[in-house]
């Protein structure tokens, strides 16, 4: 048998990407499954984006993912987006389906499998608050409302962001959604079932910065989850495990959405345990 020393690229399209560690995890993942496959940081400022996007389809590269400040632009240049990353408006993931180049969000889907999978919590039913209307936000607000959560309550200080996530998902989404503006201390509701903080608040070097809410009157059963993943012990988990409350870190959604990445574009399940650890000892958690 012939070797073959050509292997399939995929990779991540931003700037700044330098210290971005997707690719730490994804090598893992490949060199665990026994696959020639190669992740790429490429760093691509925002007038290059077209030609970076033609290099994309000519070296025939399977898939790339899409960070700062690419995940608007990038969809003008794609053949089809998948319905959820057209609600969220934003997309981090490219497969390739033959020459067509599909454009998906998998941060919504890595957070809904983290809560699934890590906290054992089903979000069908359940009321949301979620902290922040930004990118974070709404792809984990679109996720759950697709998934089934019976109210989603969006906190920001910025109405027109906030009025705005708020509008697209009641057009596109089943879940009864609110939006309510977040001044001062927000007094987290008595029947909140999942407190999703997805600002990024606490996000290193800030590590010590803790948003304003109150979990006074938070039930006990109540999922605190942060999307922040460096420190992924955030002062707002530290404050509800002090409280006895379930928490779920950032690094479950960072690692779940790579996850699906890869599955994505392998068409194999994904080897989370070694995802997992290999971007821990990247991050030194």
């Amino acid at each position: 048998m012939a070797a073959n020393y050509q292997a399939e690229l995929v990779g991540v399209l931003g700037r700044p990407v330098a210290e971005n560690p997707t690719g730490v995890m994804q090598e893992a993942a490949f060199a665990a499954a026994g696959l020639n496959w190669r992740y790429l940081n490429i760093e691509v400022p925002p007038e290059r984006l077209a030609d970076a996007m033609i290099g994309v389809r000519a070296f025939g590269m399977r898939g790339i993912n899409l960070t700062i400040p690419h995940k608007v632009a990038v969809m003008q240049y794609l053949d089809a987006i998948a319905p959820d990353a057209a609600v969220i408006g934003a997309v981090n993931t490219v497969r390739r389906e033959g020459e067509r180049l599909i454009g998906e969000n998998t941060d919504g889907k890595g957070f809904l499998r983290g809560v699934r999978q890590d906290a054992g919590v089903d979000p069908a039913g359940k009321r949301v608050v979620i902290l922040g209307a930004g990118g974070a936000a709404r792809a984990v607000a679109t996720e759950l409302a697709l998934a089934g959560a019976a109210q989603i309550t969006v906190i920001n200080r910025t109405p027109e962001r906030g009025e705005g996530m708020v509008a697209d998902l009641r057009a596109n989404t089943p879940a009864a959604v609110r939006f309510e503006v977040w001044r001062g201390v927000y007094r987290v509701p008595a029947d909140t079932d999942i407190l999703v903080q997805a600002t990024s608040i606490g996000l290193y070097p800030d590590v010590d910065g803790m948003p304003a809410v109150a979990l006074d009157d938070a039930p006990a059963h109540m999922l605190v989850s942060d999307v922040v993943f460096n420190p992924p012990e955030t002062r707002l988990l530290a404050a509800a495990r002090a409280r006895g409350l379930p928490t779920l870190d950032g690094l479950s959604m960072l690692v779940y959405q790579g996850a699906i990445g890869f599955e994505m574009w392998t068409g194999e399940k994904a080897p989370e345990a070694v995802m997992k650890k290999a971007l821990a000892e990247a991050l030194g958690v």
